[in-house]
Parts: structure tokens; sequence; C-alpha cells
């Protein structure tokens, strides 16, 4: 089963877990509320699938995939992790767009999430 955050009464987050993934962090996926930026989703820092949203670092899905760096910070995300997050991004590219486009719901996520094989 899939978690879901409830951040406030109107947004929310689905957090998905290494069992889900295949990334051996915990990654969320969000609809666009009026962000400013292109699509993003964010990737825990810890490893196990622990970790929360606030602490989460974001990686962009599109045009390039690649950790975001705010406020000149360094990467936090290790090469190899960023690319295992890339390639899992890659293979689902699509239903994160749909969700962050509020073209699929909630619980049309799961079902259609590919899990990368390591």
């Amino acid at each position: 089963m899939i978690e879901f955050e409830n951040l406030a009464e109107d947004w929310a987050a689905v957090k998905l877990l290494p069992r889900h993934t295949g990334l051996p962090r915990a990654v969320w996926i969000t609809e666009n509320q009026g962000y400013p930026h292109d699509v993003r989703v964010k990737v825990s820092l810890l490893r196990s699938g622990r970790g929360s949203w606030l602490d989460a670092v974001s990686v962009s899905v599109r045009p390039v995939c690649e950790e975001i760096l705010l406020h000149g910070r360094q990467p936090q995300l290790s090469a190899g992790d960023l690319t295992l997050v890339c390639r899992w991004i890659a293979l689902n590219r699509d239903v994160i767009v749909e969700f962050w486009d509020g073209v699929i719901a909630f619980d049309e996520v799961a079902p259609r999430l590919q899990k990368l094989l390591l």
C-alpha cells in the first residue's frame, strides 16, 4: 500500500517506499499546486524508506533529471543514488507528470508505477 502524507487540507504527497520503487530511499511525488517550477520529486536523505518530506532534496523530472541545489548548497545525494533516482524517474516519467498535471488521481498512481530492478 502506498502511503499518503497530508501536509495541508488541500495538498498531499504520495510517499513511495523502497519496496514500491526499488530505490534505497523514499520518494515523494506531488500534484502541481501552482508551483512556479516544472515537475520535481522529493527524495529522502535517509536510506531505508525513513525520512521526512521537509528533509528531502528536490530532483527535477524534466527537462533533465538533476538534484536542485538551492542557495548554493552542495549536492546531498551521491552520484550513484542520483543515477538510480534518474533511472526510476525515466521508467515512471509519464505517471509522475500525469499526477503532477492532475490527469490521474492518487489511486491511479500505484498500479502504473514500475519498480527499478537493481
